[in-house]
């Protein structure tokens, strides 16, 4: 359940007032979160691609066709995981949510009016329906 605009406000303050107050606690809790965990990934994956370039090498010099493709196929596939690891890292300071900029944050708006659009229809015919018996 998404947070109300209200408490993501209440959440920002308390988070401003945690940086302002100790940089470097808030720092230190930061970098435990997405961005370390996809910082890992990527670096995971770069070392993947070392391990196929040298399974490439290591078919051509073998004469090994398979080998080769076997080395082909994991450099490729860790470079899509480096890629898409990097694309989806949360920039230092940024959370995860904000990553989508502001088009992201007026559709999450226009979602929540009409989440509350639709609840309000709901308790009125929940209303409606208990009136009327």
């Amino acid at each position: 359940m998404p947070l109300s605009e209200h408490e993501q406000r209440m959440l920002e303050q308390m988070e401003r007032a945690l940086y302002a107050e100790d940089p470097k606690f808030a720092t230190a809790l930061e970098g435990s979160g997405l961005r370390t965990y996809t910082r890992r990934r990527v670096y995971q994956a770069v070392a993947g691609f070392l391990v196929g370039i040298a399974l490439l090498m290591a078919g051509m010099v073998a004469q090994q066709v398979w080998l080769s493709v076997v080395g082909f196929l994991v450099m490729l596939g860790c470079a899509v995981l480096a890629v898409t690891g990097w694309r989806k890292a949360p920039k230092p300071g940024e959370q995860p949510d904000a990553a989508a900029g502001p088009e992201g944050r007026r559709q999450q708006r226009q979602k929540r009016s009409m989440m509350d659009r639709i609840d309000e229809r709901w308790q009125r015919r929940r209303d409606e329906q208990q009136g009327g018996q």
